[in-house]
């Protein structure tokens, strides 16, 4: 990557600009922490080009300079934060903000999805609040289209000697209908803008599997399109194609784009918050920073979290050592990172597009997974390169403790056997001691949500996992606050056989009528982006050329379909039908082989042995395993037990779990015929 090197100086945030504080829900009580107040506002950043902490971030060199020679820049925040610092813990949790969007409080407090936390309601069941965690988001992908209170972050545009810089670009476009018009990035993304809107040498092309062969459209049969949204200056871009996008297709539009931004800045930014909120008194103007006193800063630990793109943010970051300040500090002390799977991301390249990630189906030519994977070195034998995500952090002597979490989902969309096993898919590769590495068996990507069919091949999967997330934060706090030990690691592995292919998962499967199976999982390809691209992030060569692919595995299914290893959360272990991390959609053939990327799948049991046995499964039926709903509900409470005295739950979410397992029940057993999975509102 583009680098420039020179003194140090201390990393900060220049000013704190607050625009609204006041309490939050009303000045409710949480528990010990007491009452919460939420603070808005921007954060306006200063940063040395010629800091060896930001050596790494491309196209540094090319950015505006302010009067000091600095970087300037300033971005949106919130924080959560106890009014008596003395009543909370002591701890600052970053979440990383999806697209713009607030996870932390949907994922630990079970809150609906929103980005203005103003009521009690707001904060879900007030985890989070209860425990004492201050609570810090801020803006970090310039490309986040504004709306719904998604954060905003203006990061500057890189150009040589005054002039605008041009590049070309590969968009590609999954439309799930047949619409008219697309916007070329997808995500609540801008997109950049093309150097000539009406530029005769940019191409369309479509093809009808990710490495079939392209098919160009006629260039009169297509435009560029500008979208107006409201507060944004530059807009969305989007295609408009005269005879419609097909459901299903991949189209691909290389063009010539203009005006690269220093993506690489928003994980400077990221950095820089965590550090003027965990480190500094006052910003260069005598604002005091909300989380200090008269003795200084109150937050004694740091913790990040991140929940799919988001985590992904905090591996790459990792990886380019922008976790150590200008001051030379490891900004956070723990990293949570969720739903990752193996990869990294489009953040710090030029013309980078933070929104894509490779998937079963889409967007296989973006260097999001790309080599290395696990923290451990290790060789990849195509290459003959031998790195591990962490060396740059340990070349620093500053490496932070990390808790990865993945679900079924990221081993068939998301590459997630990278993280534990060779790119051969030959060995295991235990974690170091730093790192915990929990599978949440028979999980879906998203915790909550898309239990109806709409579409797809099998009902969606209504597990939940959020009750494990919340012990898991608290054993990684105990970790880095306390030394306490965490629980172990658990993964499906080669030597136990509960990792394999997704041939072997095929044979393993049970035979249930009218299932069909994935034929295939995500396969990132080692891609060839031009001979710039490792040293200076400029990608020359549009879309990249894909080359052998990395070797990926599944879990693998035990008699009722559920994939074993890992944590099974009482839900799964005591199951009401096969819980699966995939689910199908048609492709443009027809055919029922292209996977969802989030969605996963649900296929209960009959209720009676005479059931199953008219419909050949077999599976045993419910009234085979549980005599009564008291019997499902104590076997329920059983596992619940279980997984407590492991601390991979926490006894205040025994209530609720009990009573979701009664609802589950009670909706399995009477659902009847339901094509459309709407017995699933109910669990």
């Amino acid at each position: 990557m583009a680098l420039s090197t020179a003194a140090s100086a201390q990393a900060e945030v220049a000013r704190l600009e607050i625009l609204n504080r006041e309490p939050f829900a009303e000045g409710r009580i949480y528990d010990e922490s007491g009452a919460y107040e939420i603070i808005e506002g921007r954060l306006h950043y200063s940063v040395d080009p010629n800091d060896p902490a930001n050596r790494r971030i491309v196209d540094l060199a090319l950015a505006p300079r302010d009067d000091e020679g600095r970087i300037a820049f300033s971005g949106d925040f919130l924080l959560l934060t106890p009014l008596d610092p003395a009543r909370g813990n002591r701890r600052l949790l970053y979440d990383v903000t999806n697209r713009g969007s607030l996870v932390a409080l949907h994922l630990f407090n079970d809150a609906s999805f929103g980005n203005t936390p103003e009521t009690a309601a707001d904060a879900g069941n007030g985890f989070l609040l209860e425990q004492g965690y201050s609570l810090l988001w801020s803006a970090w992908n310039w490309d986040v289209v504004p709306g719904d209170g998604r954060l905003q972050i203006d990061l500057p545009i890189a150009t040589e000697d005054g002039e605008i810089i041009t590049g070309a670009v590969a968009a590609e476009i999954a439309p799930l209908d047949n619409r008219q018009y697309m916007p070329v990035a997808w995500g609540n993304s801008r997109g950049y803008p093309p150097s000539v809107w009406d530029d005769p040498a940019a191409r369309l092309t479509v093809r009808t599997a990710p490495m079939a062969e392209r098919t160009e459209v006629p260039r009169d049969l297509w435009r560029f399109a500008h979208i107006t949204l409201p507060g944004a200056a530059d807009g969305m871009v989007a295609l408009v194609l005269d005879e419609r996008f097909h459901a299903g297709a991949l189209y691909e539009l290389v063009y010539e784009a203009k005006e690269p931004r220093v993506v690489g800045l928003g994980l400077a930014a990221i950095r820089d918050a965590i550090s003027f909120f965990r480190y500094e008194t006052a910003d260069r103007e005598g604002t005091l920073n909300p989380l200090a006193d008269g003795d200084g800063p109150t937050a004694e630990r740091a913790l990040i979290f991140g929940a799919s793109q988001s985590g992904r943010v905090i591996q790459h970051m990792l990886w380019e050592a922008l976790h150590i300040d200008e001051a030379g500090r490891s900004v956070f002390d723990a990293a949570f990172i969720h739903v990752a799977g193996g990869g990294k991301g489009s953040f710090n390249h030029r013309f980078a597009q933070t929104t894509r990630h490779p998937s079963h189906w889409e967007d296989h030519l973006y260097p999001a997974d790309v080599f290395p994977f696990t923290n451990q070195p290790q060789e990849d034998p195509i290459t003959g390169q031998r790195a591990g995500l962490l060396d740059r952090a340990r070349a620093t002597g500053q490496v932070p403790l990390i808790f990865h979490t993945t679900t079924s989902t990221e081993y068939w969309t998301r590459a997630a056997s990278l993280l534990h096993s060779d790119v051969t898919g030959g060995r295991d590769l235990p974690p170091e001691e730093n790192t915990r590495i929990y599978f949440l068996a028979g999980m879906k990507h998203t915790a909550s949500g898309f239990g109806r069919r709409a579409g797809y091949a099998h009902c969606g999967n209504p597990a939940d996992y959020r009750p494990a997330l919340r012990a898991l934060l608290l054993a990684l706090d105990a970790w880095a606050s306390k030394g306490e030990a965490p629980p172990p690691s658990r993964v499906p592995s080669l030597a136990d056989g509960s990792l394999g292919s997704v041939e072997a998962y095929r044979a393993a499967f049970p035979a249930l009528a009218d299932i069909r199976l994935p034929s295939g999982n995500l396969r990132p390809p080692r891609l060839d982006l031009g001979p710039r691209f490792a040293s200076d992030g400029i990608a020359d060569r549009q879309p990249a050329e894909p080359g052998e692919p990395f070797v990926t595995l599944v879990p693998q299914p035990d008699a009722d379909g559920i994939d074993r290893g890992g944590i099974r959360l009482p839900e799964i272990a005591v199951p009401l039908g096969s819980y699966q991390g995939w689910n199908l959609l048609p492709t443009g053939g027809g055919t029922w082989e292209r996977l969802g990327r989030w969605r996963g799948s649900f296929l209960p049991f009959a209720a009676t042995e005479a059931e199953r046995e008219v419909g050949g499964d077999p599976r045993a039926s419910l009234a085979e395993r549980y005599a009564s709903r008291a019997a499902f509900l104590e076997a329920t409470r059983a596992a619940a037990r279980e997984l407590i005295d492991h601390r991979l739950l926490l006894r205040r979410d025994m209530v609720g779990l009990l009573g979701r397992a009664g609802r589950a029940y009670d909706a399995v057993t009477n659902r009847g015929a339901d094509g459309r999975c709407r017995f699933l509102d109910d669990w």
